[in-house]
């Protein structure tokens, strides 16, 4: 019988047993990534045509880990993000300015300083109700959904909680 992926069974116990070795030899403190600095300026910044709202989203593809994201955004003067869900969770801290977020049936107001939590899968929309940029942090665990197949994100686009379930 022909092997699928080429390997033959000493060659799969080999790399079993590699593994198997690194999991009993946790304290290597050889650190192997460069990017243990990773400077907000690396940021690659998504516009409103992939965002799909008025805000923008600074991707930090180099920082090294395994189960959070890290993203900046920018929420402009008297503008909103659209309204969303997904399946992880995410944390928004507030670098600069002022606004309030509907999340589910809740709406909350925040400011520079503040953390805003979403729980997963449920609907949330964030308001920038200042005249300058709303500038946040936002971290979450999507990457370990994406390690298991198991992320998921959808967008109603730019109406409120409130008009969407009025109805529904």
């Amino acid at each position: 019988m022909q092997n699928r992926n080429h390997q033959t069974k000493e060659e799969k116990l080999r790399s079993f047993m590699e593994k198997l070795k690194k999991l009993k030899q946790r304290d290597n403190q050889n650190v192997s990534s460069d990017c243990l600095v990773v400077h907000s300026n690396d940021a690659i910044w998504l516009d409103s045509s992939i965002t799909g709202n008025p805000s923008e989203i600074g991707v930090l593809v180099d920082i090294p880990t395994k189960t959070m994201e890290f993203y900046l955004q920018r929420i402009p003067a008297r503008s909103s993000t659209d309204l969303q869900r997904h399946v992880h969770e995410s944390i928004h801290y507030v670098i600069e300015g002022e606004g309030y977020s509907e999340i589910g049936d809740q709406i909350v107001k925040w400011s520079t300083g503040d953390f805003v939590y979403t729980p997963p899968w449920i609907w949330h929309r964030h308001y920038n109700s200042g005249d300058t940029d709303v500038r946040m942090l936002l971290i979450e665990n999507s990457r370990l959904l994406d390690a298991l197949d198991a992320n998921r994100r959808e967008s109603l686009g730019m109406i409120s909680f409130k008009e969407y379930f009025k109805n529904n």
